[in-house]
């Protein structure tokens, strides 16, 4: 839990780590930080999770792009997938769990790397990462957890395939607005197809892990609020 997958990130001090983050919450959301002793006095936050220090969490997730909503006080299932955006980003155990480590990489302001600096609004799916970012002008402005193809075959009328997300160059040219579009391999919510039947859908589930037949999944709120400002037809999509 919360532990350095492959490659750690910077380890700040402590005392500096504990300052940023505190710092950056209003009214000390997270002051729990200060307390010193064992390594179990850092705080744990996780699903179920509430209060304002859960609040301030949220707080941090968003100013650093990683999606999580309106900061509520509740550690639900948008806050879920921020932090394992956040944890994908860092190198860190995809686990959901705030503890030391996550808590490093918010104070530390670790970000995704850029992966499209042309003009514009466009969307980039990183597969090593499972990350879903939104760049505006090469600026980075969304991370989003995402779940891609798990490289598992499948039927599809008769034929064997692969679940693949091929990498490559596309952009967004049919959309489906209403809400949830049945589709001969399960539900997607408000599909926006770049490559063939590939599509950036909401979905009800996304691990932290490859699962899909192809689509880049992301949370149905996600999938809305990407609608709202993000996502259109001839949004160019990269996928490396």
């Amino acid at each position: 839990m919360d532990r350095p997958q492959g490659s750690s990130i910077g380890a700040p001090s402590r005392r500096t780590v504990v300052r940023g983050a505190v710092g950056a919450v209003t009214g000390g959301a997270l002051a729990l930080l200060t307390a010193r002793g064992s390594e179990a006095a850092w705080p744990t936050f996780t699903v179920g999770s509430s209060g304002e220090h859960v609040a301030g969490l949220q707080r941090l997730l968003s100013e650093r792009g990683y999606w999580c909503g309106t900061p509520d006080g509740y550690f639900g299932g948008l806050t879920q997938q921020a932090v394992y955006a956040i944890q994908k980003a860092g190198g860190l155990t995809r686990d959901a769990v705030v503890g030391r480590n996550t808590l490093r990489a918010l104070s530390a302001w670790v970000l995704p790397p850029v992966l499209d600096g042309g003009s514009g609004t466009r969307v980039a799916i990183d597969l090593e990462r499972q990350l879903l970012t939104v760049l505006q002008d090469g600026v980075l402005r969304l991370t989003l957890n995402t779940s891609t193809g798990n490289g598992e075959p499948y039927d599809w009328y008769g034929r064997t395939l692969n679940a693949r997300t091929p990498p490559g160059e596309f952009e967004v040219y049919s959309t489906y607005s209403p809400g949830w579009q049945t589709g001969p391999l399960g539900e997607l919510y408000r599909p926006q197809y770049f490559n063939g039947g590939i599509a950036v859908h909401g979905s009800e589930y996304i691990p932290p892990w490859p699962d899909s037949h192809g689509c880049a999944r992301v949370s149905v709120a996600a999938m809305d609020m990407l609608w709202e400002d993000v996502m259109a037809k001839g949004t160019p999509v990269r996928v490396v």
